[in-house]
């Protein structure tokens, strides 16, 4: 029998997005984060006395502004070794080869596939064959499954990879495959990263996705971690694997869905999302909360919602304190209740070609890629001058949309223009 640990993306010094310029933010938490969960995820390596650990790819989010993201990961491999617990990783598209300009000389017990061709590493003390094979560039479109050898007889193999696999929502076709090239490999385990959210893609034999260690923002929302794996040979041959997702994150993102059907007063709307709220801390009661509060159902409070947002967000803040959540944070509030009445077609003659425009945005998928890429290509060219929580990101451009959205509808109730 034996056990190891299998993690991906931890994105070490990743900003947790557009929480920078709040001034009610958690700042030492949440800048904190991936490394501290990154420790989290070396103890419990420790105490649960794992052979070995393998990191699917995405160790850093990109070129070190400095030494100190690459020596941080230096100390808790170390860590690691001083346990006698070795580390095999290979490089995604966040820290492909040709996306770090500084090095650094590892710890021996850390062990990295090359990124010109598939390799294996072996413990033959546990009868583990590891194949693996990490990028040489960010944007790799092959596939590299065909390339990775044939599994060794009488060792339990795992395949390392970073990849996309059939594609994935919000993620970019890296190093493509199907879930049926990697069944007929023949491996006994499949080590994936690159999709942060936790998949179990297979099973027998097992394809997973571990997710990554620390949620950056709403939309990687819930427990993040790894996959604990043990395995157990059988008398007769074959292998009895069972896995077990264990959470290391320190900030947890969530939603909080508030239905205001029928609420008349912003005090009803404040017992409810205090309820809301509670139930949530208690549910995390170990972790700090980053919370979206998303208000929604049919209420006459409608327009003063939207007219009165600086009192909306207060009154949920209110709801916060009221909740006794002590380690819950209200991250944004979102307005996306219906009013009572719905509004007459002609209400909407005056912003006819505005309101035209932001719907047609809103429901034209390959207009926002288009508008994505225009802006990704002048976010390249301002390089460093440009913080992290100013770039658009696809959800974040979808949020200003529906802002822009609500806008003109608060605009229309108000009867402006005349």
């Amino acid at each position: 029998m034996f056990s190891f640990v299998h993690c991906a993306d931890l994105h070490l010094d990743s900003p947790l997005r557009g929480l920078s310029n709040r001034p009610d933010a958690p700042v030492e938490a949440l800048r904190g984060a991936t490394r501290q969960a990154l420790s989290n995820l070396v103890q419990l390596c420790i105490d649960e006395q794992v052979d070995f650990v393998v990191i699917a790819g995405d160790v850093y989010d990109g070129d070190w502004p400095d030494y100190s993201t690459g020596l941080f990961f230096h100390s808790q491999m170390a860590r690691l070794g001083n346990h006698g617990i070795p580390v095999y990783m290979l490089r995604g598209n966040h820290d492909a080869a040709s996306a770090i300009s500084r090095r650094l000389v590892l710890p021996a017990n850390v062990h990295e596939f090359s990124v010109h061709q598939p390799a294996t590493f072996t413990l033959d003390n546990v009868r583990v064959a590891l194949h693996g094979q990490g990028f040489a560039e960010r944007a790799l479109h092959a596939n590299l499954v065909p390339g990775y050898p044939a599994p060794m007889a009488g060792y339990f193999n795992i395949g390392v990879l970073h990849t996309a696999a059939e594609g994935q929502e919000g993620h970019e076709p890296y190093a493509p495959c199907r879930i049926a090239e990697l069944v007929d490999k023949g491996y006994d385990y499949w080590a994936l990263g690159h999709i942060h959210q936790r998949q179990v893609l297979h099973t027998q034999p097992y394809v997973v996705f571990p997710g990554n260690l620390q949620g950056r923002h709403v939309h990687e929302s819930g427990a993040k971690g790894c996959t604990l794996v043990r395995v157990r040979g059988r008398p007769g041959g074959g292998w009895d694997v069972q896995l077990a997702h264990r959470s290391v994150d320190v900030v947890r993102w969530a939603w909080c869905r508030v239905s205001l059907d029928g609420a008349a007063s912003f005090e009803e709307l404040v017992a409810r999302v205090a309820d809301g709220l509670a139930a949530l801390a208690a549910e995390h009661a170990e972790r700090l909360l980053a919370v979206r509060v998303q208000l929604t159902g049919c209420t006459p409070l409608h327009g003063a919602l939207l007219a009165e947002r600086d009192r909306t967000v207060y009154e949920v803040l209110n709801a916060a304190a009221l909740a006794g959540a002590e380690r819950v944070w209200v991250e944004q509030v979102r307005v996306t209740t219906q009013p009572p009445g719905q509004l007459a077609d002609g209400d909407h003659a005056a912003w006819t070609p505005v309101w035209s425009a932001i719907m047609t945005a809103l429901q034209d998928a390959q207009l926002q890629s288009n508008f994505m890429q225009h802006v990704q290509a002048v976010e390249r060219r301002l390089g460093s001058r440009l913080a992290a929580e100013e770039r658009i990101t696809e959800d974040g451009l979808a949020e200003l949309l529906q802002a822009a959205a609500d806008m003109v509808e608060q605009l229309l109730r108000r009867g402006w223009p005349e």
